[in-house]
């Protein structure tokens, strides 16, 4: 892709060392992708990190941690509360556009929608687990 404009939302992004940036055009989100995308990136190791772009309709359905660093979520428009799980107890923090917050490594995390809108996340994805909510 080089110098052209994509879509970030349609298009993801790994961050790999050496400052290196590759679009993801053809990311899914199933295990088959998630395995193949891991492998490759695997060189990588935990400074890895996935850019991504998206929508955010509806409260999600599943908490999510990530074990190898920080994960950056920037709320850039709607409005949301971030949910951290953190010594067993639920942190609230609410998002409008243009606020950020970190999860830290290991954290439990889960967000409810109150108004829709897109937010950006760069996550340190090696391990990444889900459980339900």
């Amino acid at each position: 892709m080089g110098t052209e404009a994509f879509d970030l939302s349609s298009t993801y992004a790994h961050l790999g060392l050496g400052a290196r940036v590759e679009p993801l055009p053809d990311f899914q989100w199933t295990p088959e992708y998630l395995t193949a995308y891991t492998e490759r990136t695997a060189s990588d190791g935990d400074e890895g990190r996935l850019v991504v772009l998206m929508q955010q309709d509806a409260s999600w359905e599943s908490w999510e941690r990530h074990p190898a660093g920080d994960e950056l979520v920037v709320l850039l428009s709607g409005r949301a509360d971030l949910i951290q799980e953190v010594d067993g107890e639920e942190r609230v923090v609410a998002l409008s556009p243009g606020m950020a917050v970190i999860n830290p490594p290991g954290v439990w995390h889960t967000a409810t929608v109150h108004e829709p809108g897109q937010a950006l996340f760069i996550t340190a994805g090696r391990g990444t687990e889900t459980r339900p909510r």
